[in-house]
Parts: C-alpha cells; sequence; structure tokens
C-alpha cells in the first residue's frame, strides 16, 4: 500500500512534492515494488475494481438457476485480478483486468441474471458465504481451487481492515510517500468497519524487516505479522 506520513490512502489528496521530485519518480516505485514479490495476483475491494473494470451491465433474460458453487474459467496461466464484491456491483465485459484473470469473490446472495453475465465474460468466481464476509473461506477456495500461494492485498482501507480481523495478513508492505493528507476523516491504508470497541489487530504483532529510502525521498517499510499462540 501506499500512504502518506499520516497514513491516508488516496493520493489525489496528498500534498505536491518538494521541489526538484518529479511526480512520476514518486509514483514508479509502486509497480516496482509490485512486480518485486512476484506474487499470483492482487486482490482489491468493489469500489476500486469498479474503476478499474470499466465494465457495463448487461440484462440476461432467463439466467438458468444455478448451485452457489465455485466457478472457474480458462485461466490460460495468467496472474489473477481478485475483487471482493459481495452484492455483485462490478461489471466487466472481459475475462480480465489489465491482463490478469478476473476472480470475483462474492455473497451467495448475488442474483442468478449477474452469475450469467460473469459467466459469459469468462470470469472466475468463488462465494464467500451467504453475505460475502466469509474470506477465509474464499481465500482456501482460491488457493484450492487456482493453485495460489502469494497475493498481494491492494485496498480500500475496508477490505484492508477486514483482512487483518479475520488474520488473513502474512505482511504489510508499505510505501510511505513524503506527503501529507492533515484532513481528518479520510480513509487510512486499513479502515476496519466494525463495532465500537472492537480491535481487529488483536493478537498480531508487527516485526520490522526492511526499511529502505527510495529516489525521491519515499521510504519502503516491510513488517512481517506475528500471531500470539492460540
Amino acid at each position: 500500500m501506499g500512504t502518506s506520513i499520516d497514513g491516508r490512502l488516496h493520493p489525489s489528496r496528498f500534498t505536491s512534492p518538494a521541489n526538484g521530485i518529479p511526480r512520476d519518480v514518486l509514483r514508479g516505485h509502486y509497480e516496482r515494488v509490485h512486480d518485486q514479490f512476484g506474487a499470483d495476483g492482487w486482490i482489491v475491494g468493489r469500489r476500486t475494481m469498479s474503476e478499474m473494470a470499466k465494465g457495463a451491465e448487461r440484462p440476461i433474460k432467463a439466467a438458468p438457476t444455478v448451485a452457489r458453487d465455485a466457478h472457474i474459467a480458462g485461466r490460460n496461466g495468467r496472474k489473477l485480478a481478485i475483487g471482493i464484491d459481495p452484492a455483485g456491483h462490478v461489471h466487466y465485459g472481459k475475462d480480465n483486468v489489465s491482463g490478469d484473470h478476473v476472480v470475483a469473490v462474492l455473497g451467495e446472495e448475488v442474483s442468478d441474471a449477474y452469475l450469467a453475465e460473469l459467466r459469459e465474460d469468462g470470469v472466475s468466481y468463488v462465494f464467500a458465504g451467504s453475505t460475502g464476509d466469509d474470506l477465509p473461506r474464499a481465500m482456501e477456495q482460491i488457493a484450492s481451487l487456482l493453485g495460489v500461494k502469494t497475493l498481494l492485498l491492494e485496498g480500500g482501507g475496508k477490505i484492508n481492515g477486514a483482512f487483518l480481523k479475520h488474520k488473513l495478513i502474512d505482511e504489510f508492505s508499505t510505501l510511505i510517500h513524503p506527503a501529507v493528507n492533515g484532513v481528518a476523516g479520510t480513509q487510512s491504508i486499513v479502515d476496519y468497519a466494525g463495532p465500537e470497541g472492537d480491535r481487529p489487530g488483536a493478537g498480531q504483532s508487527l516485526r520490522l524487516t526492511h526499511c529502505e529510502t527510495l529516489e525521491g525521498g519515499m521510504v519502503w517499510l516491510r513488517h512481517a505479522v506475528e500471531r500470539a499462540p492460540g
């Protein structure tokens, strides 16, 4: 994840780089770090995936009723673009985002018409329980059905918070921009949406494993997540 020094998420709100530091230099670090992990794919939430997919809804007439079982389409050796979309709001129109094969993580209450649309597009999908919040189940299916070992979780903040709560994060890789947001209430890179007083990180500790200053003053931190016994 990329963040300002106050932990905020959206670069459009960051202060400008200091004189002589090109924005493109700072922006370029994200993809270079992303590629270094050699992951099997990446995960984003519904809102982020909608912005990337840019598909349009298509009416599917007389869609067949199907069991709420995982559907694996043709991956053809590609990396995975995984969208957490419990209510089935994202439309694709193709089987990939930026060349990576789409896997939708859904709730079982999505319509048969939406599932038919995904199958027509060549999109794979798995289910995360009735309401789409059983993320451990979804990750187990993706691992077993698609042979996945490493995935990059890339936001938004609420999805990151949900994965933290379910103890599904093994490591934090954070690029800290030489910038500040400063606006109260704007989304942070981990923005858990739960009851007041809940502690999504309980039983988990962070151990710094890497600290590097990159060109332009960006700082790259890596923290391993260590879990308390039991």
